[in-house]
């Protein structure tokens, strides 16, 4: 017989969120990965709070919900509460019960902005390889790295002149003419006696500009909107952009991100951060290294620093002047390097299409830098459920 289209609340409802997730999904792993790691950072977190006041959010709490915005790429953090007061699996993962209340938007960012500094971000990165399923994926001899432009949130229109280069202008872009007016507040006799128009306030408003002509560089200029992104462009026949650089330090065996950065960018960014990335992850390692890259790091002194702290540099060659001889490209190695370099590209790809990474919603090199690896930390656990067969 045909059932009825009725609605009727219940007075008591009973739901486990376990049992609403199937056990096939892979946020299963996930979960099962970020809890573990972040079960052994509880020392960490301790000494950031006092012992005594109003309890703030917890901080396993925000971590696991700023990686479902990152995992699911919620734009922002208002959709991601507003999406938590509905979506079971978000409450499920985020460790919320079915009537706890979800955080007001703004009060979410304060807490989560004092605790995911880039120093906790690495630490938090560092948790999830260090599980004891995830380090047996991990190569410990051969690496690769590269970098990548972040988009900066400000626009070419907030690249202005530094203050001391330019002299102070009361008037905007828009603003009006001032009004022609005889000794006797009269209105002269070539104007009309009429009503005065409203002034505009040019401030509310985009205004048009044109750059055409103009030099700009670093040097003279900088944006309004974000001081630290820097105009720069890293390939020849493209537009500069103001932008950060993003670092990653990638394993060969699987394809993970073990350490991950942020600078200003420039063109010396990517070698200075390769250099930290190696040192930070290996520090004064006695095992012989390889480290691929691609011919923006064929320089002679980025070469011999890497063989300075015993590592080969597997680095593509240039076409002329390059600093990689036969030495080096004459092993089976050096070709294997040179063609898994290129898998750090995925990470990119991932962290831009899924992590909004394309252009950052944050300002500031320091919590730019915090997001990336996050993000980067992210991207290792979307890879984890296939790789461990989940």
């Amino acid at each position: 017989m045909r059932g009825t289209d009725e609605t009727s609340g219940a007075l008591f409802s009973y739901v486990d969120l376990e049992d609403r997730i199937p056990a096939s999904h892979p946020l299963r792993k996930i979960r099962q990965v970020v809890n573990d790691a972040l079960a052994s950072l509880d020392g960490e977190f301790a000494p950031l709070y006092a012992d005594f006041g109003r309890p703030s959010i917890a901080p396993e709490r925000l971590i696991r919900a700023s990686l479902i915005q990152i995992l699911f790429s919620v734009r922002s953090e208002r959709q991601l509460m507003e999406q938590m007061q509905y979506n079971l699996m978000f409450r499920w993962f985020v460790g919320l019960g079915i009537d706890d209340p979800v955080w007001v938007a703004t009060v979410f960012t304060k807490n989560r902005d004092r605790l995911l500094t880039t120093d906790m971000s690495r630490k938090v990165m560092a948790a999830i390889l260090a599980h004891r399923e995830v380090a047996s994926l991990l190569s410990d001899e051969h690496f690769s790295v590269d970098g990548t432009l972040i988009k900066a949130w400000a626009s070419m229109k907030s690249f202005q002149p530094k203050a001391e280069d330019t002299p102070p202008d009361d008037e905007g872009p828009d603003d009006p003419p001032a009004p022609s007016i005889d000794p006797d507040n009269q209105p002269t006799q070539s104007e009309p006696e009429t009503e005065p128009m409203p002034r505009s306030n040019h401030r509310n408003r985009n205004a048009e500009a044109d750059f055409k002509g103009e030099k700009r560089s670093n040097a003279t200029h900088a944006s309004t909107t974000d001081p630290e992104a820097r105009l720069y462009k890293k390939s020849p026949g493209t537009g500069a952009t103001l932008c950060f650089m993003g670092h990653a330090l990638m394993e060969n065996r699987h394809g993970l991100v073990v350490q991950g950065d942020l600078t200003q960018a420039d063109g010396h960014a990517e070698r200075r951060a390769a250099l930290d990335m190696v040192h930070r992850h290996s520090p004064g390692s006695t095992r012989q290294l390889t480290l691929g890259a691609d011919k923006g790091y064929d320089a002679a002194e980025f070469v011999s620093d890497l063989r300075k702290a015993c590592v080969t540099p597997h680095v593509a060659q240039k076409s002329r002047y390059s600093a990689i001889d036969g030495r080096t490209t004459r092993h089976q190695g050096y070709a294997l390097s040179i063609k898994h370099r290129k898998r750090i590209e995925e990470a990119f790809g991932w962290a831009k299409t899924v992590g909004d990474m394309a252009q950052t919603v944050y300002r500031g090199v320091e919590r730019v830098r915090s997001r990336f690896i996050l993000t980067m930390a992210a991207n290792n656990l979307a890879r984890l459920p296939r790789l461990l067969g989940a």
